[in-house]
């Protein structure tokens, strides 16, 4: 027999985290339920960071955002190497002929 569980669904996961949030430690809900109280804890603090209530944590659409302008700055420094390259390529011809 496989020792694997399948992931919980989404919506339990949101139904335990509203009971955190309620007042009740995972502690409590892992005795009651069949999840650790690490795993709530750990969905608890996802769920709030994705919901901008830590700070200290950036949300998904943070996260997309960086990503995107790290991909974009990528880029751009690609397109600046290409350029210097062209240019000193043209600086180094002769009168300005390429030929």
């Amino acid at each position: 027999m496989s020792r694997y569980r399948p992931a919980y669904p989404p919506e339990f996961r949101r139904q335990l985290v509203d009971l955190v949030r309620s007042g009740r430690t995972p502690k409590e809900l892992s005795r009651e339920f069949e999840p650790s109280a690490a795993s709530i804890a750990g969905w608890v603090r996802r769920a709030d960071a994705r919901d901008g209530k830590r700070p200290d944590v950036l949300t998904t659409a943070e996260r997309e955002e960086l990503a995107r302008l790290r991909r974009e700055n990528r880029q751009l420094r690609q397109e600046r190497a290409i350029l210097a390259k062209a240019t000193a390529w043209f600086a180094a011809a002769p009168n300005g002929r390429t030929n």
